[in-house]
């Protein structure tokens, strides 16, 4: 489970104009569509072709919890892709990303300073690159370490760095212990 990817996920889920498909069936009719036949929806959730075929004539209507996740899955993954789009490239144009987090926050920097991490609940507006950034790795696949890399480097930036106009000599931002993690486009 990935906490990073799931909450960009989530943040661009709420960019939808209308709902996905919640029932079964509805769900298997849409995978259906979408990939042109039974047999890829088949092959795609590791069931049998009759088995798609039931559940889109609504002879089944309750599948088993793992296969519901799947559906569920694929079918998210899938819904409004050019509506998906719009709201990535609004974000990595214009909008920038808000990150809202409850995390343990450090960084490193000259002796003398207080560099000591310590728990703290931030809600920032990140600016476009770093959404841009954020959204490319995560389609290129990128796991939650550096997807955290990139987060603490945006935070660095613009919580401690304050764009430039403060701690210019800060090295590098620790991100741990993360309790909460949410982002909004």
């Amino acid at each position: 489970m990935s906490m990073f990817g799931d909450s960009l996920d989530a943040a661009v889920h709420k960019a939808f104009t209308r709902p996905a498909p919640k029932g079964a069936p509805a769900q298997m009719r849409y995978l259906v569509r979408q990939l042109k036949g039974t047999r890829a929806v088949a092959q795609l959730l590791r069931v049998s072709q009759r088995t798609v075929e039931r559940y889109v004539k609504d002879q089944i209507k309750k599948p088993r919890p793992d296969l519901a996740a799947r559906l569920e899955g694929e079918v998210k993954k899938r819904w409004q892709p050019q509506i998906r789009a719009r709201a990535r490239r609004t974000a990595a144009t214009t909008g920038g990303i808000v990150i809202d987090t409850r995390a343990r926050i450090g960084y490193t920097a000259p002796v003398g300073t207080t560099d000591e991490g310590r728990l703290r609940h931030l809600t920032i507006a990140l600016p476009p690159p770093y959404a841009a950034r954020l959204f490319d790795a995560r389609e290129q696949g990128a796991g939650d370490q550096q997807l955290r890399q990139i987060a603490a480097e945006a935070l660095k930036e613009v919580y401690f760095q304050d764009s430039g106009r403060r701690a210019g000599s800060l090295e590098e931002v620790r991100f741990t212990d993360i309790e909460h993690l949410e982002f909004g486009l």
